[in-house]
């Protein structure tokens, strides 16, 4: 029988004593976890961002039923202006919010259907108002010249 010659550079495992063998825990590498809280604060903003488009896509798909709608009405003639061709419920979409101590929350945003609405008629009553106190102002006016 040939014998097995041992040299220090040779490829056979040696036993290593039990103190030096045990598996260290991995430690997450800061660069690692700055990079993974990059990519969750970018893939927040992207959700924000769709729900922000979803949101318009939606006014803009209750723009057009209202087009349809008046052109319903007005082919009718007089008759008693139908009901809407579109029901609308309370509807909201996913938002990430990030809260004061840093951590992110998923939640949802109510999409306000009726805001333009809210805000027209508003405009049109500070416009009335304006023409009103106009229109007195005019006629206090040449009152006081005729005196």
């Amino acid at each position: 029988m040939k014998e097995i010659e041992h040299n220090s550079n040779s490829s056979i495992v040696r036993p290593v004593p039990w103190s030096q063998s045990a598996i260290v825990p991995l430690q997450p590498q800061k660069e690692k976890i700055i990079s993974g809280w990059e990519r969750l604060v970018a893939q927040a903003q992207t959700i924000n961002q769709m729900a922000a488009e979803l949101e318009a896509e939606i006014l803009e798909l209750k723009a057009m039923v209202s087009a349809i709608d008046s052109q319903i009405n007005y082919l009718q003639g007089n008759r008693k202006p139908r009901r809407s061709i579109c029901k609308y419920l309370t509807i909201s979409v996913p938002w990430v919010r990030q809260k004061s101590d840093e951590s992110l929350i998923l939640t949802t945003r109510k999409v306000d259907l009726f805001r333009a609405e809210r805000e027209a008629a508003l405009l049109a009553q500070k416009l009335r108002q304006q023409s009103k106190r106009k229109k007195m102002a005019t006629q206090r006016h040449r009152t006081i010249r005729f005196i």
